[in-house]
């Protein structure tokens, strides 16, 4: 009895550890594909494509399905890129360094293995199953994100700016899928997306500025610690996202009663800004970083309720 206890234990362990080992790679895998960003790329993708359905009557179950599975695999694919080339970066910095490439739980090799599987395979994807502007679209995105975004985090502190074009660029995704084309009402979620962006990037610059600094990059708020800059670069671009709901009202895109809660969001977006600028600490970076989560689909979700109304 006791030799059988004996081996009953010896199973559960192993039982336990192989159960750990799959919930370590499924985590692991989670990070270096950047889930959450990869969600955010989605669902920014999925509004470029219900708002131009909802102006020309195009919408398709199937084509959507095609866009969001070819978009994912490609925002996993980027995701694994940018880790494998700043894997030295992501090791100085204490909120990267528990990484699955830093930490050699996962080897440099297979990331890019991995990265270019999910690239080519989104790519190809949408260019074959929904649309060639909507792949051209993707393969900007990646190609801005790590050839001109990623290198310039080291150089220069425009990558900002530059980073922020590769995340407007998604919306086009699910835009040209649905038949938008190259139209204002593409022009808009572009805009739209780049001037939310930075705010949301200056506030996180700002809290983790030390960390950019360990791991060598090269960032507006980096020699900022009182603030000042940082807090009066996020005034500047709230008030294009305070201006920016009268694009598509002006362009006849969307209905006039759009006007009211997309520049209440967007004053509440400049209120934020106004109160890190006046008190520059953690704290108030923190409350305008969390706005700008609140801010993006609250103000995405009114633009399609708004839109193709006057059609």
């Amino acid at each position: 009895m006791m030799a059988e206890q004996e081996v009953t234990e010896q199973e559960q362990d192993v039982s336990g550890g192989a159960n750990s080992a799959v919930v370590g790679l499924r985590e692991d895998l989670v990070t270096l594909t950047k889930a959450r960003l990869s969600a955010l790329v989605v669902m920014t993708t999925l509004f470029g494509y219900l708002l131009a359905a909802r102006s020309l009557g195009s919408f398709s179950w199937w084509d959507l399905g095609h866009t969001i599975f070819g978009t994912l695999l490609t925002a996993f694919g980027a995701a694994a890129f940018n880790q494998v080339m700043e894997l030295e970066a992501d090791a100085k910095m204490d909120r990267t360094a528990d990484r699955p490439l830093p930490t050699r739980r996962v080897s440099a090799a297979a990331a890019f293995v991995l990265g270019w599987l999910f690239s080519a395979f989104g790519v190809v994807h949408l260019a074959m199953k929904v649309d060639f502007l909507a792949a051209v679209f993707a393969a900007a995105t990646l190609l801005t994100y790590l050839f001109i975004y990623t290198p310039m985090k080291t150089r220069s502190t425009w990558n900002t700016v530059v980073g922020a074009v590769a995340g407007a660029l998604p919306p086009l995704i699910g835009w040209a899928a649905a038949g938008g084309g190259l139209t204002l009402g593409g022009a808009y979620l572009f805009a739209l997306l780049f001037f939310w962006q930075m705010p949301h990037f200056l506030a996180i610059n700002w809290m983790y500025r030390d960390q950019y600094v360990q791991g060598g990059f090269v960032m507006w708020s980096n020699d900022d610690d009182d603030g000042s800059k940082t807090s009066r670069l996020a005034i500047q671009f709230s008030v294009f996202t305070l201006l920016l709901p009268f694009m598509p009202v002006l362009s006849g895109e969307a209905h006039g009663w759009f006007l009211i809660p997309g520049v209440l969001l967007g004053g509440m977006m400049l209120k934020y800004a106004l109160v890190f600028r006046k008190e520059r600490t953690r704290e108030k970076a923190r409350a305008l970083f969390f706005y700008t989560l609140a801010y993006l689909p609250l103000v995405l979700l009114f633009s399609w309720a708004a839109w193709g109304i006057k059609n």
